[in-house]
């Protein structure tokens, strides 16, 4: 992180506490901090092909590409991540972003619409066993869907929310903020200070920029306390509590996908 240490510098310790409190949880994965007193979720962009999902599936593209030599399998210790018995859906893990040319935005409310499905099932946090299932025969989504990556939104929904966030805090873009990052998305042992930065909210887009972590932090927020951002290491969209008014605009917002889900506090 020493390249926005300008920006951003570690916080004191202790400074997850009121977090740990509030959730009851270890922050492990992120804090997953209630309503406060409102809340909605931002759900990560997935995008599709122009000329549509088609028939091939992330998972054949994958097998095909192992056995003409032009890729390596992935092992990670002693676990083989390309071993026969485990499908590529197409997903992936931190940051992502818009493809490019040919590829167009797929909000999930259009694809639950196609196959008569809720936006996000009904008691469950939104991932990829809530998400409307967009997935082929053999468990895999088709090459022409970029599904949603997990720990992180997505850059262009993460620098809208700045945006909205800076309109919805009392001091504006100077607003004094916190991120903390879990130990997964630091491949760390234990929790350390560094895991916590401080700096302004208006300078949070730089955050967008690290290399290492590649992730949106797992909790953003700003020294009073009257919002906080949520971002679990295993989900497809990010909470964000706070008053109805922020709530209310994430939700009508033309960038953002966002919504309610009534089953979580």
């Amino acid at each position: 992180m020493s390249e926005i240490s300008a920006l951003w510098s570690p916080a004191p310790a202790g400074s997850t506490d009121w977090l740990a409190d509030l959730s009851g949880d270890d922050g492990l994965t992120g804090y997953p901090a209630p309503g406060l007193p409102d809340a909605a979720w931002v759900l990560n962009a997935m995008y599709e092909h122009e000329q549509g999902p088609g028939v091939v599936s992330h998972h054949e593209a994958r097998r095909a590409s192992l056995a003409d030599g032009s890729i390596e399998p992935t092992v990670v210790g002693c676990i083989n991540f390309d071993d026969e018995d485990l499908i590529t859906t197409g997903g992936g893990l931190g940051w992502s972003q818009r493809p490019g040319a040919g590829w167009r935005r797929l909000r999930w409310a259009e694809l639950a619409r196609r196959g008569g499905e809720p936006v996000v099932t009904e008691g469950l946090l939104p991932s990829h066993r809530s998400a409307p299932d967009g997935r082929l025969d053999d468990g895999s989504w088709p090459t022409g869907i970029k599904v949603p990556t997990e720990g992180s939104l997505d850059r262009e929904s993460f620098l809208r929310l700045i945006d909205i966030l800076i309109d919805h805090s009392p001091a504006g873009p100077e607003t004094r903020c916190l991120a903390f990052y879990s130990p997964l998305v630091m491949r760390a042992m234990e929790f350390d200070a560094r895991h916590v930065l401080t700096g302004r909210l208006g300078d949070a887009r730089a955050l967008a920029d690290l290399e290492d972590p590649g992730f949106s932090p797992s909790n953003l927020w700003p020294e009073d306390r009257s919002w906080v951002v949520y971002t679990d290491y295993d989900l497809w969209a990010s909470k964000v509590a706070g008053p109805t008014s922020l709530v209310e605009s994430l939700i009508g917002d033309a960038e953002i996908e966002a919504v309610r889900l009534p089953w979580v506090s």
